[in-house]
């Protein structure tokens, strides 16, 4: 199982953080480790000072694939989730000074946590959903697929031109405007469609 990751999927947050609007969808990966299942805390890491929340649509892929055409991508997941991707973004903003990857400050033992799935027959339209994050009670964050740059499908059949998709990975979307930054003692709670479904307590 591995985890794909799709950065500056919405024009807003690509904004917000200086870098520029993508033509093709941008990826990187985390590995099992950092999964956050559960609702389980997440716990504060001693090589970060800046540890940002980023709200995004979890698709499983339930078929193998390879080289999928985009109008046959839908074929191949029917369940969605909620999470965080947990950014270093001090590790993140050095590393990119200095020209390097940055796995460091995104693939991090539990920087994705989880929701429990979904079955998308509840959503008719996935690229129709509204989903958003409360920190300590108060709206930081929300999005709609809508907005999305690069569409669900359009990100698998990008993906599987280079990886083969199998069984049980995770396509986490991209995240709306509204990154910030996490403390210890916040509370994160995520919804989609106005169902809370993930719970967080940084520690």
């Amino acid at each position: 199982m591995k985890i794909l990751c799709i950065g500056r999927n919405y024009i807003d947050h690509a904004k917000e953080l200086n870098n520029p609007v993508p033509k093709n969808p941008v990826l990187f990966i985390k590995p099992e480790t950092a999964l956050l299942r559960d609702n389980s805390a997440f716990y504060y890491p001693d090589f970060s000072k800046n540890i940002h929340y980023e709200t995004e649509i979890v698709v499983r892929i339930d078929k193998l694939g390879k080289h999928i055409d985009e109008k046959f991508a839908s074929r191949y997941y029917h369940q969605i989730a909620i999470g965080f991707d947990f950014t270093a973004r001090d590790l993140q903003d050095e590393q990119k000074k200095k020209g390097l990857p940055w796995e460091i400050a995104k693939a991090f033992d539990q920087s994705a946590a989880i929701s429990n799935f979904v079955e998308l027959n509840d959503y008719p339209n996935i690229q129709d959903i509204h989903f958003s994050m409360e920190k300590n009670g108060e709206l930081v964050q929300q999005g709609y697929t809508k907005d999305m740059i690069f569409s669900i499908d359009k990100i698998i059949a990008y993906i599987s031109q280079f990886i083969t998709l199998k069984i049980g990975d995770l396509i986490y979307t991209g995240t709306p405007l509204g990154v910030g930054p996490v403390a210890i003692g916040d509370k994160l709670v995520a919804a989609i469609e106005g169902k809370k479904i993930l719970h967080c307590e940084i520690k």
